[in-house]
């Protein structure tokens, strides 16, 4: 199948490459000359742990070309996936800008040589599926010229489809190749069936998987979910929703079993077996980030803001989270009582392990407030030290290479990004090098005794 993919940013590179492995046609549109030229050369601009390699080998293949030519690969095209950002503007609403223009562009581009499927990848609002589908047809009638009486052309004819992703960065291409789901939204059968037809080998898992990229024992078949428009649209950002509040209430429980002497550590082992619960997602810990919880819990505010319908839960789930990031700075100054002229070293900056993404990081945010009150801050992050260094150039913050070195002459360190390489550090060196010996696990996952018999303090969250 000929597949056209706009935008090569994080979704878009991970669905081109995975659908081009398949054994499909896939062109990728990319504006920036800048990132398409590293792209031709297999150059991933972001950190995606087995991407670049992949990319590469679906180049050599044959089966994925990059282009800034969005009106070849359209025309070319039998399904279109529309992949670009859609960042949170000031006031919690998605900026649905680049969807606009490029929903219109592919409009005009569009002949009537075949019927073409347009499908929505971006995390779009409810009610995206018909606007985008009203600026397609604007596209195509600016396009089209004025016929002659003794000719004319054959309209353009396509559909739009919802296709929402559940990528998780670090993951994403085994996510892509072995997901909970596929949702499509659509109102034409015609096209649910050639969707069908294009996931086939993942949902029967029919496909040789990658090397890096292993079949889960006992993974047969993926669940394909058939849905109107809009139920498709509220599908993704439900998802999301319901994982940040999950996550906001285990921080929630965390801070009241600190005050009644419980280990939040064992409440969630206690509750996580409840199947109707499930364990994922109740690690207490300095809040959730990233590029997809806070925009999408703030755009499904806003839609339901439209409404007049309240969003008493969703609020909560943002304050909750909100709050949670400063409890390290309240650990912090309860144990040195004031940080005015303390050091503080950060282990890890990106809002996860195996992503580079700053985007919505909670050690952001950490090292804003230590900086405001006066404490001096390091930083060591085994990928993103470089783009932190680019994306916040007035953050007044040392970076380190190594846990070592940030260790030196620090009055605390504070884990906040769980990387396996911080699970079993030296901590006796750690211990010999820093001015005072405290940890901060604003995870959970490092063992304390570790830390204790290093001859350390340790603090966790919630216990």
């Amino acid at each position: 199948m000929d597949i056209c993919v706009i935008g090569a940013g994080y979704v878009g590179l991970v669905t081109s490459a995975c659908l081009a492995y398949l054994g499909n046609h896939v062109t990728a549109v990319e504006a920036s000359s800048e990132r398409l030229g590293s792209l031709k050369k297999g150059i991933v601009p972001f950190f995606e742990p087995g991407l670049q390699e992949f990319v590469k080998e679906t180049i050599e293949s044959g089966f994925l070309t990059f282009t800034d030519s969005l009106e070849g690969a359209v025309k070319k095209a039998d399904v279109i996936f529309i992949a670009v950002g859609t960042p949170s503007l000031p006031n919690g609403e998605p900026d649905l800008s680049q969807v606009m223009v490029v929903a219109r562009a592919i409009g005009g581009a569009l002949d009537g040589s075949k019927r073409r499927i347009i499908v929505n990848k971006s995390t779009v609002p409810v009610g995206s599926g018909n606007w985008v589908e009203m600026l397609v047809s604007q596209g195509v009638q600016n396009a089209q010229p004025v016929p002659a009486r003794s000719a004319r052309p054959e309209s353009p004819s396509f559909t739009v489809v919802s296709n929402p992703e559940f990528l998780r960065e670090g993951s994403a291409i085994t996510d892509s190749f072995y997901p909970d789901r596929i949702v499509v939204g659509a109102s034409d059968d015609n096209a649910v069936d050639v969707m069908k037809n294009l996931y086939k080998p993942i949902i029967n898992q029919t496909f040789e998987p990658p090397s890096f990229a292993p079949r889960p024992a006992a993974f047969q078949t993926v669940p394909f979910v058939v849905t109107d428009l809009a139920s498709a649209e509220l599908i993704k950002y439900s998802a999301n929703a319901f994982l940040a509040m999950k996550i906001s209430f285990a921080n929630e429980i965390a801070g009241l079993c600190e005050k009644v002497g419980a280990d939040v550590r064992q409440v969630a082992q206690g509750i996580g077996l409840d199947y109707r619960i499930g364990k994922a997602f109740l690690n207490a810990g300095v809040g959730w980030g990233g590029s997809c919880f806070g925009k999408d819990v703030s755009a499904l505010m806003q839609v339901a803001k439209e409404y007049s319908y309240p969003t008493s839960l969703l609020e909560a789930t943002v304050s909750v989270n909100e709050r949670q990031r400063l409890v390290v700075i309240k650990k912090l100054q309860e144990e040195l009582k004031i940080l005015k002229g303390r050091t503080v070293g950060l282990l890890g900056l990106s809002f996860k392990p195996d992503t580079d993404d700053l985007r919505d990081a909670p050690a952001i945010t950490i090292a804003y407030q230590l900086l405001k009150m006066g404490a001096s801050v390091k930083a060591f992050d085994p990928v993103a030290n470089e783009r932190c260094e680019q994306l916040h150039p007035n953050l007044e913050i040392t970076y380190c290479d190594s846990a070592l070195t940030l260790a030196q002459d620090c009055d605390a360190v504070v884990l906040v990004t769980e990387w396996a390489l911080f699970r079993n550090l030296d901590w006796k060196g750690l211990s010999k090098v820093m001015r005072w010996p405290l940890v901060i696990d604003g995870r959970n996952v490092l063992s304390e005794q570790d830390v204790v018999d290093a001859g350390m303090t340790y603090r966790g969250i919630g216990h």
